[in-house]
């Protein structure tokens, strides 16, 4: 089942065609990578599925009416609330998507996010790695069934960029969908199910990945992203 569909979107800045005419969907359970070099569309890309900037022509479906109830969006920097520790940002956040966690699906969250220790810490006194889980935490905290992530290991340490695939790999056996953006095409490797290219506001191509690089006939992901991304 596609969670959302869109057809023929184009999207344009004043006089600079930022997106045109794409095709693009999301399935459900999936984890599904958009690429490419900055400057490109993705953004604005994601901003048009999530509903927040409308196409200028084209059309997008979803899999519900209340769609934006059931997707949680996780940015590169997230705004914790201040002088709140790591569990009162869950619950907070909780909040405002009308979820009530009990003290087991507290203690449950903070595992999953690999922070059952340091739940009473501050969240901004957190490591980069522990803010970067807390996010992708509240961002999840209502049970998504679509979950947006931007570049979400970009910067972390080995160990952090682990736990973080570890907490991606876990939400689609949950049967939610992710859709995450990357420039690291070993996490791409290991954790995306399709791939989608994008350059110059248009899909390249897009598939699973051991197809797309047999018939790109390129030995692996980054050999295939020079490919597909070459400047014209």
């Amino acid at each position: 089942m596609n969670l959302i569909e869109g057809k023929k979107l184009f999207k344009s800045f004043k006089s600079k065609k930022v997106i045109q005419g794409i095709d693009f969907e999301i399935k459900q359970g999936e984890i599904l990578a958009l690429v490419g070099p900055n400057g490109v569309g993705k953004s604005t890309t994601i901003a048009m599925l999530l509903g927040i900037l409308p196409p200028d022509a084209g059309s997008i479906s979803y899999w519900r009416d209340d769609y934006k109830a059931y997707i949680g969006t996780q940015l590169q920097s997230t705004p914790f609330f201040e002088g709140y520790s790591a569990e009162e940002n869950l619950r907070l956040f909780g909040a405002l998507y009308h979820t009530n966690l009990s003290d087991e699906e507290m203690k449950n969250k903070l595992v999953d996010c690999h922070l059952e220790d340091t739940g009473k810490t501050p969240a901004v006194k957190l490591s980069i790695g522990q803010q970067k889980r807390l996010a992708i935490g509240v961002t999840t905290v209502h049970h998504p069934e679509l979950i947006v992530l931007d570049e979400p290991t970009a910067g972390l340490d080995p160990r952090s960029r682990y736990e973080i695939k570890e907490m991606i790999h876990g939400l689609a056996k949950n049967n939610q969908s992710v859709l995450f953006s990357s420039h690291d095409m070993e996490e791409v490797e290991k954790l995306a199910d399709r791939l989608i290219f994008m350059n110059h506001g248009k899909i390249m191509d897009q598939g699973k990945p051991e197809e797309l690089i047999k018939k790109h006939q390129v030995n692996n992901l980054e050999m295939l992203y020079l490919k597909l991304t070459e400047k014209n």
